[in-house]
């Protein structure tokens, strides 16, 4: 009689899969945060850009009690994106981060 071989179980894996490939993806992602965070800094202390604090004053009080969620700076554009949440609506405030002025917005 022929020996029965154990069935493979493949979504055993999966978490260890998944779990490996998150931290990967959470560890390029702080590597970008960190890149950003210092191109920040520079462009802030060379007179470049207007503080994230002082951004961030000037758009929450025009939201109308949406929840903050957070900024990003990409120093491409020099631009602060701005995440809002109102309603279950996720709300996107993009910022010339040289003037300070709100040039974009998407979501409600």
């Amino acid at each position: 009689m022929p020996r029965r071989v154990p069935e493979m179980k493949p979504l055993r894996l999966a978490p260890v899969l998944l779990a490996s490939l998150l931290g990967l993806t959470a560890s390029d992602a702080a590597a970008q945060r960190g890149r950003e965070q210092d191109a920040a800094y520079q462009e802030l202390r060379a007179g470049a850009i207007v503080p994230i604090r002082e951004v961030e004053a000037r758009v929450m009080a025009r939201m109308g009690g949406a929840a903050y969620l957070g900024p990003e700076y990409d120093p491409g554009s020099a631009t602060y994106r701005l995440k809002f949440l109102r309603g279950g609506a996720v709300i996107w405030v993009d910022v010339d981060a040289r003037t300070g002025r709100e040039i974009g917005r998407s979501g409600r």
